[in-house]
């Protein structure tokens, strides 16, 4: 077993000089993974978390950790959390809490003893039950390569053993271990895996796990070809947050291509199926996740984020004078003004067209106005369609309308008819958005 670890490790670049931590339960894994770390020759150092979520079998694990590691004169990190607590704070499942507290101290470790690396000892019974679990809920080709031996600084150097040989191992060299009450019952998916459906199917066939174990390092070969063409693909087609519709639809396989982009920003697997199967819908169509909108806008899909929950609305001016961050409005005499501004975000209006306050705020649905030069009123959607505006610059136009709810500015496009300067003007108002 050492022999064909010591390969796995070789093959896989996993371990070299320098201090590595194990983490330390005092189950028949991590007990075996420290004592082979051990017989191997590297330097290693003990870390256990005591999640106090067992009563006394918490206490009595963390005792066997220290005095195992007091045996073998290895330097053992203790830590305890509240892990209940934890997880009613962060609203997350306890098992959730304990991954996540149990991570975050591995790494602040890590980094305070300048280790290589933190040792775990998931083996291949573990790589398959994620493989299974993974089908299960529904998984795409990286959900079937189970569990990788490197994630960052989280090393498995078990992954080439199973549970048998690692229970086998600990009997040749008489190391006894403690058992985890809990994971013998079959409350929760990983548990009923492990304690009815992995024993099935080495009845069915003795060597399924083993060709499981095969079939999932293939995949793992596949999956690098798979990742080079998936680079090709989203070269091709996505840039800058938008999608090129014809040239999603020349790829091989354009529903992979929208997955691999789309996943990163929260979009489900069935969700991309509906983009991919609604590429001819209407300019304006939408998906969300919680995180962002993919928006359809002619030949094109626009990825954009959520807006601001806490966005503030449109500031009110309720006298000329005001100043604020959105929006100055500064009153002259028609005589005073020298030439009209052209930049997109000052406007010139008749002062005495208009009824005061004024207030700056985002378009919304039915929005009409009398663009400048033209004599009857359009909507402001229409005629920023006619600009080639996309969906989100449409979200974020803002307008300024008067006292009466008429728009008297389309900000950075078009002042209104109805209150541009004309020869009778006498007084200005000069307004200028920022």
């Amino acid at each position: 077993m050492l022999n064909r670890l010591q390969a796995y490790i070789s093959r896989h670049h996993l371990l070299g000089d320098g201090k590595y931590l194990v983490a330390l339960s005092g189950g028949a894994d991590s007990v075996c993974l420290l004592r082979v770390m051990l017989s191997l020759g590297y330097d290693v150092e003990a870390v256990h978390c005591n999640f106090r979520l067992r009563g006394e079998e918490s206490d009595r694990d963390e005792q066997f950790c220290v005095e195992l590691c007091q045996k073998h004169h290895v330097p053992l990190h203790i830590t305890h959390f509240d892990t209940t607590e934890y997880a009613a704070l962060h609203k997350v499942s306890i098992e959730m809490a304990a991954r996540q507290l149990r991570y975050d101290y591995f790494e602040r470790l890590r980094t305070s003893l300048s280790a290589q690396g933190v040792l775990v000892a998931h083996h291949r019974d573990d790589s398959i039950e994620t493989l299974l679990l993974n089908l299960v809920r529904g998984t795409g080709i990286r959900g079937m390569e189970g569990i990788k031996p490197r994630n960052g600084y989280i090393l498995r150097p078990l992954l080439c053993v199973s549970r048998e040989d690692i229970l086998a191992y600990l009997r040749e060299i008489g190391q006894d271990y403690i058992t985890d009450s809990s994971n013998l019952v079959d409350d929760v998916q990983r548990n009923y895996l492990r304690l009815h459906v992995l024993p099935e199917l080495s009845k069915v066939a003795p060597r399924a796990l083993d060709n499981i174990t095969t079939s999932m390092e293939h995949l793992s070969e596949a999956v690098c070809v798979y990742d080079a063409a998936i680079a090709q693909s989203v070269e091709e087609c996505y840039h800058d947050g938008i999608f090129s519709i014809p040239a999603l639809r020349r790829q091989p396989s354009p529903e992979s291509t929208l997955y691999e982009v789309l996943r990163d920003y929260g979009f489900s697997s069935r969700q991309v199926q509906q983009i991919y199967e609604h590429l001819d819908a209407p300019v304006g169509k939408i998906w969300s996740s919680d995180t962002h909108i993919l928006a359809k806008d002619r030949d094109t899909l626009i990825l954009n984020q959520q807006p601001a929950r806490n966005q503030e609305p449109g500031t009110s001016h309720k006298e000329p004078e005001t100043r604020n961050q959105a929006l100055s409005v500064t009153r002259i005499s028609r005589a005073e003004l020298t030439e009209i501004s052209r930049d997109p975000l000052c406007a010139t209006i008749d002062a005495d067209r208009v009824t005061m306050p004024l207030t700056v705020r985002t378009i919304e649905q039915g929005d009409r106005f009398v663009p400048y030069g033209m004599k009857g009123s359009k909507l402001v959607s229409d005629y920023l369609t006619d600009r080639k505006r996309d969906y989100f610059q449409k979200q974020r136009q803002k307008v300024v309308e008067d006292a009466t709810h008429r728009i008297v500015w389309l900000i950075g496009e078009r002042v209104s008819d109805l209150v541009a300067i004309t020869p009778d003007t006498i007084n200005v108002l000069i307004l200028r958005y920022s």
